[in-house]
């Protein structure tokens, strides 16, 4: 058993001032004994409009932002998983060359130099429809203990959030990802990534906590090999799955804790939300988010809830920007709910997920 800390912060488009809020909560998430610190989506800054927001978005290797909180990770001994923008290069996507609706263009590059000379383009002659521009990746990195990146750990959000009621469209500068990233270690066990809107899409959750078995052949051959693994899956299954966020406040109070709840209860899993709280550009643009960073365990109890927003909802309640939750994360506990209520899936009936 392990501790983990949740920080619930109000990034603003000041990623000076945001840093200081996530680089204080590594500090009281370490003197509180957590080996691990999770920080919701967009940690790095939320903007007031999509311009500013890719005007704001740097390439991980020179993000003053990742820079300052792997200096923090490392001075403090330790684990950070976090929600930041990199901005990547696209060109527009043929019809033919993508059946996706969503996959609207193609990416190109986050080599920073590429990115620098696109955004230096002359305002008065931008780049043409079918020439490259700059989006947004929506990622999630992972900084280990000694402040170094893992090479595997980054995750790009699949479910963009277009929102017409709260005038959100995300795909408008936003990049969706193209595929999972492999559940990987970390102190408190097994990590499963996704994003935010993600939450909405239970077979993402499955996916991620009961991977595809290997084909009949492969586990003959695993089984014939004295070394080889005796795991029938593709890849061990996520034990934690994270949702770090930034609910609008309406999505919030009708779906946060529900979908949080049935996420951990199909999926059998711990899940962990740090979420985004309050009014983030005051008198800059209306933007506000719910908060309410959340823990379930395997069974569908909810470990941990943070403060959320007034009652108003037109800011945090006190004490909510800047709260830390620390939980024990109990991987036995995850062990006894899959043992004692097994969930066989009648695969001869419908698909595998």
């Amino acid at each position: 058993m392990a501790k983990a800390a949740i920080g619930q912060i109000c990034s603003s488009n000041s990623m000076a001032h945001n840093l200081e809020q996530c680089v204080k909560l590594v500090g009281q998430a370490a003197a509180a004994g957590a080996k691990i610190l999770f920080l919701p989506e967009a940690s790095d800054y939320i903007s007031t409009s999509g311009a500013e927001s890719i005007a704001l978005a740097k390439p991980v290797a020179t993000s003053p932002f990742v820079t300052g909180l792997r200096s923090a990770a490392a001075q403090h001994k330790l684990a950070v998983h976090v929600g930041i923008h990199v901005p990547v290069a696209v060109k527009p996507s043929s019809p033919s060359a993508s059946s996706s609706t969503v996959l609207t263009s193609i990416p190109q590059t986050e080599d920073a130099g590429a990115i620098s000379s696109l955004s230096s383009t002359n305002p008065s002659n931008p780049p043409g429809d079918d020439e490259p521009k700059i989006k947004l990746y929506n990622r999630t990195i992972y900084i280990r203990e000694d402040g170094s990146l893992h090479p595997s750990g980054s995750y790009d959000k699949l479910h963009l959030f277009d929102y017409p009621d709260a005038r959100l469209r995300e795909s408008a500068t936003t990049q969706a990802g193209s595929s999972f990233t492999l559940p990987f270690e970390s102190p408190v066990g097994r990590l499963g990534s996704l994003i935010c809107f993600d939450l909405r899409f239970a077979e993402a959750a499955l996916h991620l906590t009961r991977p595809p078995p290997l084909s009949t052949a492969a586990i003959t051959s695993s089984a014939s090999s004295s070394s080889a693994s005796q795991t029938t899956f593709s890849f061990p299954p996520a034990q934690i799955l994270l949702y770090p966020s930034a609910f609008t406040v309406p999505t919030g109070l009708a779906h946060w804790t529900t979908l949080l709840r049935a996420r951990a209860i199909e999926t059998q899993s711990w899940v962990i939300a740090p979420a985004q709280v309050g009014l983030h550009n005051p008198g800059a643009s209306p933007r506000v988010s719910y908060g309410r960073s959340t823990v379930v365990d395997p069974w569908g109890r909810i470990v941990l809830s943070l403060k959320g927003v007034r009652e108003d909802g037109k800011d945090a309640e006190e004490g909510a920007a800047g709260e830390l939750g620390v939980v024990d994360i109990d991987l036995a506990e995850w062990e006894r709910v899959r043992e004692q209520m097994p969930l066989i899936r009648r695969t001869d009936v419908y698909p595998e997920i």
